[in-house]
């Protein structure tokens, strides 16, 4: 059995038929984030690690094989390696908020939850950082 460099905590069940709910992710990306509080974070920018777990909801329409009825997530990703460009920040609690809030713009985005880690900070461990989930109130 292959063991994952970096295991998922628990299991997530968010598809679900009987709620309309589909489940869209992104794993592992990762993206070279100028982000930390120390004064040489502001100067070398680090390796990031992003993970997104969305619930989508269906609305029961038929798909169509077309990619305008979908919560597309190359666009997801687009936007989140944009966010990470738009320039330092200082907490990687400040960039999962920011990456939860371009998901929860698409209304079909009931819920979302986004892993932040910084991959290189400490030679003892594989990565640190913060998870947080949000929920749509317009969903």
């Amino acid at each position: 059995m292959t063991k994952r460099k970096n295991p998922v905590i628990e299991p997530l069940h968010i598809a679900d038929a009987r709620s309309g709910l589909r489940h869209v992710f992104v794993r592992d990306l990762t993206v070279t984030a100028s982000i930390g509080v120390y004064a040489h974070e502001h100067l070398t920018p680090q390796r990031v690690l992003i993970n997104l777990d969305l619930g989508v909801r269906e609305d029961g329409a038929p798909l169509e094989d077309r990619l305008d009825n979908v919560v597309c997530y190359e666009a997801i990703i687009v936007r989140v390696r944009s966010v990470v460009a738009d320039g330092h920040v200082n907490l990687v609690e400040t960039l999962a908020e920011r990456i939860a809030g371009l998901c929860l713009q698409d209304a079909r985005v009931v819920s979302v939850r986004v892993r932040v880690e910084k991959l290189d900070v400490f030679e003892d461990a594989h990565s640190v950082g913060v998870e947080i989930e949000r929920f749509n109130p317009r969903a």
